[in-house]
């Protein structure tokens, strides 16, 4: 198991109240941005001579992918989150009790973990798309295994600070348990044994062979129950995923279909615009034409009104004689 401490960043030792809320809105930043803001801030904090709390700020690591979206889930959907850890907790005190109906508790505690886990990593998926990025199911399955770790520890990781993924402890932790469920407590006294008892009978035998076979299948049981968790989350992503093609494909067809029509469109306009213009420069043509045409008319009326001068002259001249 990963050592969970080198997967977060905590400063509270730097016990400034500020500073971890400056913090802390780092990473509830979108992923693209994280960087330029913890430069940012560590240059401001340096600028206002807080050099130590910048070189902090400096040391802070970009997360991952998943590990991001883990700690989105804990910023803005905490109640969720809370119900993941609760039953976390059931599962631990479980773990740890000497009831006799403790088997009975560790499963309901393991059936609410398991229900948390996939409404926690459908809700991650959806964190995912509205960033632009493609919940794909390996990404779900880091995000489910770093959920289950986290809800597993008793003393985990910085929530909401998460630069990695956390490995969720190994299923020794559940031996503890289940290798203890079909035994008795001893009592406060040994009772005395003779040398010729001390040898087990055949009874005693079959007992602890029960025993270590119910072990066996608790623990197999356990692991199918990790198992089933991060096979539903990553079901659901899939068809996550081929709902979003399949409205993308629709999308697509509708597009095409426009840029058709819009094609179609085109040509149309296309083909009025040669007309209009074939009929512009015809009438352009026509338009010179009896520019022409009035030209030489004005020259004739000119030329018919000179005769006309010349002739009333004629005229005058031949009534004074």
């Amino acid at each position: 198991m990963k050592n969970s401490k080198s997967n977060v960043v905590d400063i509270a030792s730097a016990g400034r109240a500020k500073l971890n809320d400056e913090v802390d809105g780092l990473f509830k930043l979108p992923l693209a941005k994280f960087t330029d803001a913890r430069n940012d801030l560590a240059k401001r904090l340096k600028q206002s001579g807080r050099a130590n709390d910048a070189n902090l700020v400096k040391t802070l690591t970009k997360p991952s992918v998943s590990a991001w979206t883990v700690n989105q889930l804990y910023w803005n959907y905490r109640d969720e989150f809370e119900t993941l850890l609760a039953a976390g907790r059931r599962v631990r005190e479980a773990q740890v009790s000497g009831a006799a109906s403790r088997l009975a508790e560790m499963r309901t505690a393991l059936d609410a973990r398991r229900a948390a886990l996939v409404d926690l990593s459908e809700l991650a998926a959806s964190l995912l798309r509205d960033a632009g990025s493609n919940p794909s199911p390996e990404t779900i399955r880091r995000i489910t295994t770093t959920l289950e770790a986290v809800s597993a520890l008793a003393d985990g990781p910085t929530l909401g600070r998460l630069t990695q993924d956390v490995d969720p402890p190994g299923f020794e932790s559940l031996a503890s348990f289940m290798a203890g469920t079909g035994t008795i407590k001893a009592t406060a006294k040994p009772a005395r044994v003779t040398a010729a008892k001390s040898t087990p009978s055949t009874s005693d035998q079959k007992a602890a062979a029960a025993r270590e076979a119910q072990r066996v299948e608790e623990m197999r049981q356990a692991k199918i129950a990790a198992a089933k968790i991060t096979l539903q989350a990553v079901k659901k992503s899939l068809v996550d995923a081929r709902t979003h093609a399949q409205n993308l494909e629709s999308t697509q067809k509708k597009a095409n279909a426009e840029a058709k029509q819009a094609e179609k469109q085109l040509r149309e306009a296309e083909e009025r615009y040669k007309n209009a213009k074939t009929a512009a420069d015809a009438a352009a043509e026509r338009a010179e034409n009896v520019s022409e045409e009035v030209a030489e008319a004005t020259k004739a009326v000119e030329a018919a009104k000179r005769a006309v001068e010349k002739a009333t002259k004629e005229l005058e001249s031949l009534f004074a004689s």
